[in-house]
């Protein structure tokens, strides 16, 4: 087994860490991913449907910002 394979699953393990940590502290924030203004809900008799676009769109603007500012570095 490789010893980069070892690093990748650490990083990997690391990232997945401080995402569970920033989503359970944005949930005390009024504003909550995939409950923003404009994110569709549809709730039926038996259940409901969540499409966060509002969302989604946000997050693809904020992380192609993020890999905008690494790649020109």
């Amino acid at each position: 087994m490789p010893a980069s394979l070892g690093k990748t699953l650490i990083t990997l393990g690391g990232l997945l860490l401080l995402a569970g940590l920033l989503v359970t502290l944005l949930e005390k924030f009024p504003l909550r991913l995939g409950r923003l203004p404009g994110d569709i809900v549809l709730k039926g008799k038996h259940g409901a449907f969540y499409f966060p676009i509002v969302t989604c769109l946000l997050l693809s603007a904020v992380l192609s910002l993020l890999m905008w500012l690494l790649r020109r570095r």
